[in-house]
């Protein structure tokens, strides 16, 4: 089987999209198939995540115009065939130019959007989206042999966008750290709220922190982990003072790798106030050292009520009030027991080498090499 994959910058600059990419096709490596990946190597790139990897053919970033446009692409494309095509993301012309290619060579080909065809996120610059929808990428969706959603939820935006044909619900790709067993999971006897990730308007970071001065308990302290939007920066800092939490709340700036982990390892629950979220990797990289999540109704999440290892629910102060009420209720035990059931879901679900084995099996159905998995839905 010979696949390729396109994306349009595989650089940790190019957040969630390019890590997810990366996880998925590292973890396809070990199968025994030719899946390669396509991409510009951008020339101020200071972390390419696909450094030494044969798998990636990169090419020097020849983009212009507000799509990116690219000879070099188009190139490369016909330099090499594959039996099929899988596209991550929209609105850029390497994603067309893969699409057009594959319909006019007669190959299948998949779409992950991503998250791009929710209606929030279709809303934002929506004037420079519609005439790209027009020209291109409307007909490119509608007739992929089928498009990837992450969740039910974003399976429901695509059927409202007008596709109709074949979507494969796979979950994100979770890759356990080699280090993961050597921190340390103890939750803490003073209650330890948390929020980790890009601190943007979008995220609701507010919320946590007016649910918390409305919460019974008085005990308590909230690590906010992340940087970005230096004016919302300011204005987190400000509802700080406003809601008298000064003594309460600690900003630590942005963590990775084992340093974030052990961070999460340290909260009694993590807050993830978000309006929407496509999948939010937080979530499960939460869960993976035993730390309970409450994430809202604008993240694909039920799973944490289901298994009873956090909390699904609205986003309003008052409802994140009464969860941290109920998480100071909890021995650090208790906690420690939701956060592991919480970890062998990610385990038995979403690990990366999981995600890659169904994508697989997505990859032969269309092939006509195998039975049709029964996470497609059809209509």
């Amino acid at each position: 089987m010979r696949v390729l994959h396109a994306i349009e910058g595989f650089d940790a600059q190019f957040g969630g999209i390019a890590t997810c990419t990366s996880d998925l096709l590292k973890a396809m490596q070990s199968n025994g198939h030719t899946v390669e990946l396509l991409t510009p190597r951008h020339s101020e790139s200071n972390n390419f995540l696909g450094e030494n990897s044969k798998w990636v053919r990169s090419f020097n970033y020849d983009g212009l115009g507000p799509v990116n446009y690219s000879r070099n692409a188009i190139q490369e494309l016909k330099a090499r065939d594959y039996e099929l095509y899988h596209i991550n993301g929209l609105w850029q012309h390497i994603c067309h130019a893969t699409s057009s290619f594959a319909r006019k060579h007669y190959r299948p080909y998949v779409i992950t959007p991503h998250g791009m065809l929710y209606p929030e996120t279709l809303r934002r610059s929506y004037w420079k989206k519609w005439p790209m929808l027009k020209i291109w990428f409307r007909k490119d969706i509608l007739n992929a042999s089928c498009l990837h959603a992450t969740c039910e939820t974003e399976m429901q935006h695509l059927r409202e966008f007008g596709y109709r044909g074949p979507i494969a619900v796979i979950g994100n790709p979770v890759t356990v750290p080699n280090y993961i067993s050597n921190i340390k999971i103890v939750k803490p006897d003073k209650t330890t709220l948390g929020f980790l990730g890009r601190l943007h308007p979008r995220k609701h970071v507010e919320n946590l922190l007016r649910g918390a001065s409305l919460c019974k308990i008085k005990d308590f302290e909230i690590i906010i982990v992340g940087s970005g939007d230096k004016d919302y920066e300011k204005f987190l800092h400000d509802e700080v003072n406003k809601l008298g939490l000064e003594n309460k709340v600690k900003f630590t700036g942005f963590l990775t790798g084992q340093e974030k982990f052990e961070q999460l390892a340290r909260l009694s629950a993590l807050f993830v106030p978000s309006d929407m979220e496509n999948f939010g990797m937080i979530v499960p990289e939460a869960l993976l050292v035993g730390t309970p999540v409450m994430a809202s109704l604008g993240t694909p999440w039920k799973d944490l009520n289901e298994h009873d290892c956090g909390w699904w629910r609205d986003n309003s102060p008052e409802s994140i009030a009464a969860v941290i009420d109920e998480v100071a209720t909890k021995t650090p035990v208790e906690l420690l027991e939701m956060g592991m059931r919480g970890r062998d879901l990610v385990l038995q679900k979403y690990e990366a080498s999981k995600v890659a084995g169904q994508m697989l099996e997505l990859y032969r159905w269309l092939l006509q090499r195998g039975e049709k998995p029964d996470f497609i839905c059809t209509i």
